[in-house]
């Protein structure tokens, strides 16, 4: 397991840790910047953020604790979003996983993303330290990662690259972005299952109402039991997703910058306007659909 873990869990489930964790002779305070409080072992650190709800651990004693002292509170809340199965990966049921990338960038595809995991595909992924790819900053990391999910033996994964030109038709189709994300991760669910049909699961991260997506996948008939759940990115089938999304949206981006001779910056913020305004003046305003999703603000302010 990865030296680092992190879960949601509400203040009065966090007096509970707070309060074993005081009386074990095996723990000490420390200090911990924007932490409620942080208790600190021999191989381990646990510090909790009320601002976010989020208990973090650290250390090379990560896995131990997570196995000795986190289940109870974990299974106990009933606000966290986590279960015992994202804590232990090697035992979740056969399940498909999906999440995407790209859809908060004004540059580039939506890429979605779906991958299969059985007991010992979930054992594989989280030996190689797979977890969230928006915990990973480096790009050639994620790139390595992918490449290693990959290359994990029975593998079974879909990708899905929607390229901003096909972006802009299928927004205009469906005016409503959680739409067209859910006819996406439809489609990936769907061919995951034409793969394995065998599998009876799948999870995807709770980015609309949970309807939007039962609505899309209906079509398709699937003898499935589709779960919805905010931060599934800590389910480490949706984590494998995630990279497999990521890494695909980022060499799009390289690959796209390279042949127009352009930057292409990520996100949405001001720095991408002035990279819009230079693609304009290069290529001219026409093209701009096939690098950019045309209906963020951004293409107002152009």
């Amino acid at each position: 397991m990865d030296n680092q873990y992190s879960v949601e869990m509400h203040e009065h489930e966090a007096k509970k840790l707070h309060d074993k964790l005081s009386s074990s002779s095996a723990f000490r305070p420390c200090d911990r910047k924007y932490a409620l409080f942080c208790f600190c072992g021999t191989d381990v650190s646990v510090a909790y953020f009320p601002k976010r709800h989020k208990l973090l651990i650290q250390g090379r004693g990560t896995s131990e604790f997570i196995r000795l002292m986190l289940p109870d509170f974990v299974l106990n809340s009933q606000s966290s979003v986590a279960t015992l199965a994202d804590v232990r990966p090697e035992k979740l049921p056969p399940h498909f996983g999906v999440d995407e990338s790209g859809k908060g960038d004004y540059f580039g595809p939506l890429v979605v993303a779906g991958v299969f995991a059985n007991d010992s595909v979930a054992g594989l992924l989280s030996r190689i330290g797979c977890k969230d790819s928006k915990l990973i900053n480096d790009d050639t990391q994620i790139s390595r990662k992918a490449e290693q999910i990959r290359a994990i033996p029975g593998i079974t994964y879909e990708l899905l690259c929607i390229g901003p030109s096909r972006y802009n038709e299928l927004y205009k189709q469906m005016g409503n972005l959680n739409r067209l994300l859910a006819w996406g991760h439809a489609r990936v669910i769907a061919a995951l299952h034409a793969k394995v049909p065998s599998c009876t699961a799948a999870l995807s991260d709770q980015f609309a109402n949970e309807k939007v997506l039962q609505h899309a996948i209906e079509p398709y008939h699937l003898p499935l039991c589709l779960h919805q759940r905010p931060r599934a990115e800590q389910d480490i089938a949706v984590a494998a997703a995630s990279i497999l999304a990521r890494a695909r949206f980022v060499e799009w981006i390289k690959q796209t910058s390279l042949a127009a001779r352009c930057s292409l910056p990520l996100g949405s913020t001001a720095h991408v306007i002035n990279a819009a305004r230079h693609f304009v003046a290069t290529h001219g305003r026409e093209r701009l659909r096939d690098v950019a999703k045309l209906h963020f603000k951004l293409t107002q302010e152009l």
